[in-house]
């Protein structure tokens, strides 16, 4: 059952991360009336879809993010050219539905040839239907059907393209923002389920116990006081304990604690660490903590979001100039055990990951990476600057050659974690 749960909780914190950043592109879309066809979460065969409105929701396969579709932004799939042959539906003398194919089994309609069509600007079609020439308006959310499927046509003025730059860079920037919020959010939840260290503390300590280290084995549990190691005084120096395990690998300790007022005497056997040797028992020292208050929960979330920010913007500097290994990469798979692993330390820490993943989430999709979101913000600052659009056709492809290396490297360091769970590593 535990096990299930921890399986939950991933999904849970996966999905809860990539929907709130596609929902930011999805609302500020909506708000430019910018016609958005589909809402995915996760990329490849679908597993589940339902359409509400003008937009289709759909859960796809593979768990390695998610989209806004907006219309506009990339060529239509179907299109009605001048001598084609269709049938078409009409509601108050406007066309309502075009029909593609099995026209011979669509009732109630028009059928006949294309004289003219134009359903981006002047919405109109002309037809030709028994000889006789007639020009019909088209409705505004007419839908194309051809292979049972339904697309909802798109006037300029429901097209990306057709937005101002700030509309469009807003729908960019709000996935990222909406990220930055959500691990705020998230920061602040943590720290109003841990409190903060009192400003004095009397005493250390267990605050983390690795189920899978000696600590735990021996009996150990969180929350316990940590008073002495083979009779030495810990008192509240974290260092001193830590540095007395480090020493001692594979040699038994005598550790006494304090558990419900109640003193216990437990033997733990330092565990040496494969490539140091040093003594790990896989115990987090803690303080006492106090409730937040109001402020101090906001200045510490604030503290955290700067700090992580820090260590992220570290961790691209390694990548930038080339210093690290593969196997300090890791993808979605290695990113799914790394959090079943928080889930199972309980819901606080699993918090604090998910806020970190959903900081790191933002951060990077803002780096100038064709196909991110910061590259097409780059390519409207370059609009802006310039005051014509860039070529879509070229940006098009800027982006597609992005996202097939960033798929290249999503296989790559999905491999090698792959490969690290077999070694057991």
């Amino acid at each position: 059952m535990e096990m299930v749960q921890i399986v939950f909780m991933t999904v849970l914190v996966f999905f809860v991360i990539v929907t709130i950043h596609e929902w930011g592109h999805y609302y500020f879309a909506k708000r430019a009336g910018i016609l958005v066809r589909e809402f995915a979460i996760g990329f490849g065969p679908k597993l589940f879809s339902v359409k509400r409105g003008e937009t289709r929701y759909t859960l796809r396969l593979i768990p390695a993010g998610g989209y806004v579709r907006m219309a506009g932004e990339d060529p239509e799939l179907v299109e009605v050219q001048p001598g084609q042959t269709i049938a078409v539906r009409l509601k108050d003398n406007a066309v309502s539905r075009f029909y593609l194919d099995r026209l011979d089994e669509r009732a109630n309609v028009v059928r006949g040839e294309v004289e003219a069509i134009d359903i981006e600007k002047k919405l109109q079609l002309t037809l030709v239907s028994d000889g006789v020439s007639e020009t019909y308006p088209v409705h505004p959310a007419a839908l194309l059907i051809a292979k049972g499927k339904e697309t909802q046509i798109a006037p300029l003025n429901r097209q990306f393209g057709s937005k101002t730059v700030g509309q469009r860079s807003l729908a960019i920037f709000a996935g990222p923002v909406m990220n930055f919020v959500l691990a705020f959010v998230l920061f602040a939840l943590y720290i109003t389920m841990q409190g903060v260290p009192m400003e004095n503390p009397d005493r250390l300590l267990v605050g983390y116990l690795d189920k899978e280290m000696p600590a735990a084995a021996a009996g150990l549990k969180e929350g316990d006081v940590i008073q002495a190691i083979n009779g030495v005084p810990i008192g509240i120096d974290a260092d001193k304990m830590v540095d007395m395990i480090k020493k001692s690998p594979d040699v038994p300790q005598k550790w006494t604690v304090i558990r419900d007022n109640q003193q216990l005497e437990l033997t733990i056997t330092p565990k040496p660490e494969e490539t140091t040797g040093i003594g790990k028992v896989g115990v987090g020292p803690a303080y006492p903590t106090r409730p937040a208050t109001f402020l101090e929960t906001f200045e510490e979330s604030g503290w955290y979001m700067k700090q992580m920010t820090i260590s992220i913007f570290e961790g691209f500097k390694k990548l930038i100039i080339g210093d690290f290994k593969l196997d300090d990469l890791g993808g979605p798979v290695r990113t799914a055990q790394v959090t079943g692993e928080i889930a199972a330390q309980g819901f606080p820490e699993l918090t604090r990951w998910a806020a970190l993943l959903s900081l790191y989430l933002g951060i990077f999709n803002l780096l100038p990476i064709p196909a991110l979101d910061g590259s097409r913000l780059l390519f409207l600052g370059l609009e802006a600057v310039r005051r014509k659009p860039i070529n879509p056709n070229r940006e098009s492809m800027v982006h597609f050659i992005g996202f097939a290396l960033l798929m290249l490297l999503m296989l790559a360091v999905t491999y090698n974690d792959i490969l690290r769970l077999v070694r057991g590593e």
